[in-house]
């Protein structure tokens, strides 16, 4: 039997040194894709990553009736004037939870929607009943049934939202939706990531009026339409911290262009903590990592305590660090995948209900694992980077669908890794 599957191989063991630069954010790339969805003119969004989603997501758009031009990679250029099919399939959904995004936008513009619910990585529910129930509060029906959420709204109405639970695509979807409502919206627990502002300002862009974004409470006032504009998507920092956890752990010296260090506090503070020397402007980080780091202890709380996006890198962190470290997952159930395939190097980690407690040991020992989410996925190649001889990852479809290149950004940096597969 073949196996065509992309695999990345890794010799570990080399220092990480050098220059590169971030990639747009995936999680504020998508939003802003979606936005489109609510005026007829054409929209350019700028510093588009070339990642998987990104292009599932732009044939759901296409789907939708969206036409689509790219003219260079990182750049593209919608056109939503006629919306031909009000529908998001399951074999759209099924692959990327993000799709969900759509819900809001078609909802407001066209008045009625058909979503598949998401299927997405493995690493628990997210449940989308927040996005539901925020909507019917706007006035919409909604119903449920064959595994589609059907939408209907002849004209959404601003209300006051409470989120139950703090949701980033929930807030976006709602902040999306009530840009064309009657009215004023108020949504009060909403999610605070950069990457909501990042929305927010491509809203505005496009005429939206929207106070608030980036803290708990936001106000949108309706507008009757929204038009054209330019957006250009802000910087990866979950892609940087995982540069920065893997140069921390890899004893480097790299040097980060264009990201924005405000969006990290809790990251640098922990790889300051674990030793790490870091300096940062207003678009560059710069780490240095000249002894074996100690290890950290996290608690992953919503923006802006530590991301659930960076716990897995920081667990490989942790399993060559000086000391013991105590992880915490609050926000996914099994979000501790990684660990078991992290033992099959060596490492020493008890999992006791959510919480991981890392042995840190001198050196991890390379051999075959498997990729079973993205993050996790990231947390294994910065595995293999700091094992003793070959590290083989399978399964690496799921680092593509959040890492732009990966492998040659990291070959670039003087690590030893290449992808191959066995056809």
């Amino acid at each position: 039997m073949h196996d065509a599957t992309p695999k990345l191989t890794i010799q570990g063991g080399n220092p990480l040194r050098g220059e590169i630069r971030i990639s747009g954010a995936k999680n504020a790339a998508l939003p802003a894709i979606c936005a489109t969805l609510l005026t007829r003119d054409a929209v350019k969004i700028k510093n588009v990553p070339l990642l998987m989603d990104v292009t599932t997501m732009l044939s759901l758009l296409e789907q939708i009736g969206v036409k689509v031009q790219s003219d260079n990679q990182s750049e593209v250029v919608l056109s939503a004037a006629d919306l031909t099919q009000l529908t998001a399939p399951y074999e759209m959904v099924k692959t990327m939870r993000a799709a969900i995004l759509v819900l809001g936008p078609l909802l407001a513009r066209a008045g009625e929607a058909n979503i598949s619910l998401p299927g997405g990585c493995a690493i628990g529910l997210r449940p989308v009943d927040q996005h539901i129930k925020g909507l019917e509060t706007m006035g919409a029906e909604i119903t449920i049934k064959h595994g589609y959420i059907h939408a209907v709204a002849k004209k959404l109405q601003g209300a006051r939202i409470v989120m139950d639970i703090v949701t980033v695509t929930g807030t976006e979807n709602l902040m999306m939706a009530a840009t064309l409502a009657q009215g004023t919206t108020i949504i009060e627990n909403a999610a605070r990531e950069p990457e909501i502002i990042d929305l927010a300002n491509c809203l505005i862009a496009m005429g939206a009026k929207i106070e608030g974004a980036g803290s708990d409470i936001i106000t949108i006032e309706g507008v009757p339409s929204l038009h054209g504009a330019e957006h250009k998507v802000m910087p990866d920092r979950i892609e940087t911290g995982t540069f920065l956890a893997a140069a921390c752990a890899a004893s480097g010296d790299i040097f980060l262009k264009e990201t924005n260090a405000r969006h990290l506090d809790a990251v640098l503070d922990k790889l300051t903590e674990s030793g790490a020397k870091i300096k940062s402007g207003d678009h560059w980080i710069h780490l240095k990592m000249n002894e074996r780091p100690k290890s950290i202890n996290l608690r992953t709380a919503p923006y802006p305590a530590f991301p659930t996006d960076m716990q897995a890198q920081f667990m490989s962190l942790n399993c060559i660090a000086n000391g013991t470290a105590v992880i915490t997952e609050t926000i996914f159930e099994n979000r501790l995948m990684h660990v078991q395939e992290l033992k099959r190097m060596n490492a020493d980690i008890k999992v006791e209900g959510h919480t991981a407690i890392i042995h840190g040991i001198p050196q991890l020992d390379g051999t075959k694992v498997m990729a079973t989410d993205l993050r996790a996925s990231a947390s294994l190649v910065i595995a293999g980077l700091i094992a003793q001889g070959e590290t083989v990852i399978d399964r690496i479809y799921h680092l593509d669908r959040g890492y732009e290149a990966i492998e040659k950004k990291l070959s670039h940096l003087g690590a030893e890794i290449q992808r191959t597969s066995n056809s």
